[in-house]
């Protein structure tokens, strides 16, 4: 559907701001999209804290045989050399809490990382869309 390029902090506000549209345009609660906005910031501030640059594609596909708003954060950065630890509460590699990647996969349905160092990284998570009448 759309993507947003992260290259300077900014973009974190700006990738969060179009997610956020397009979660109400679909139907997600409140509470959704908030969690949503939260997931992307998170994923979109690793970019520009860890890789400098890169982009955050957003779409709505099918996962698990569900209609879902897939978000996938990519960049050609330094990649994670561990991602079982970069998902532990409190592991950070910077000046960060370490609650980036784990609550980002808490907030969301699902959450998949593809790194290796030196080769970038990929991540994909998703939240299934509300049917008509779901709160």
């Amino acid at each position: 559907m759309f993507f947003v390029a992260v290259k300077q902090s900014v973009d974190i506000t700006i990738a969060r701001l179009a997610v956020l549209e397009l979660a109400t345009t679909l139907g997600f609660p409140l509470t959704d999209r908030t969690m949503i906005a939260t997931a992307v910031s998170e994923v979109a501030r690793n970019i520009d804290n860890f890789a400098g640059h890169g982009e955050i594609h957003v779409a709505v596909e099918d996962r698990e045989g569900r209609p879902a708003l897939v978000i996938q954060a990519v960049d050609d950065g330094p990649g994670i050399p561990d991602i079982q630890r970069a998902l532990e509460d409190g592991y950070s590699t910077g000046r960060g809490l370490g609650l980036g990647l784990p609550g980002a996969r808490r907030l969301m349905d699902r959450l998949v990382i593809e790194s290796n160092p030196g080769a970038g990284t990929f991540v994909e998570m998703w939240k299934w869309i509300p049917y008509e009448g779901s709160d």
